[in-house]
């Protein structure tokens, strides 16, 4: 299987469980060099999605990882229309994001089906010597 999702309540206790889930896939996959990167990028993408989707109660948050040649498609949907927006790094916080881009090749955000949004990160191989996230050509 080259998607697998799950449903998670809004509780800062899901983020581990994501990151638990993300590391299996990897596992199965083949992909397990891909683990420390993708494993922080969910975890950023998951608790902005806990902390600071402003939804009403009993929503859920879903991911969605997707595997691609080289690489695997990270997905958090949320039922929020707010749109996370990169900001300056600082002393109170901001980093999230920067990480997220720094370790991923490609992320963005998108309406989905439905209320809501999913922001997404794409994870890919190493270059030798580049950076995580760097994409492998």
């Amino acid at each position: 299987m080259h998607v697998m999702k799950w449903q998670w309540r809004r509780h800062p206790r899901c983020v581990g469980l994501a990151r638990a889930q993300l590391r299996k896939a990897l596992a199965g996959w083949g992909m397990a060099e891909l683990e420390e990167p993708a494993v922080l990028v969910v975890s950023e993408l998951v608790t902005n999605a806990v902390v600071h989707a402003r939804v009403p109660p009993g929503r859920e948050v879903q991911t969605r990882f997707v595997r691609q040649d080289g690489g695997v498609r990270i997905e958090v949907h949320d039922a929020s229309g707010v749109w996370p927006v990169r900001r300056a790094a600082d002393e109170a916080g901001g980093y999230g994001l920067l990480l997220v881009e720094t370790l991923s090749s490609r992320w963005g955000v998108a309406a989905r089906g439905g209320v809501g949004k999913v922001v997404w990160a794409v994870v890919v191989e190493p270059v030798a010597g580049g950076p995580a996230g760097s994409p492998a050509r």
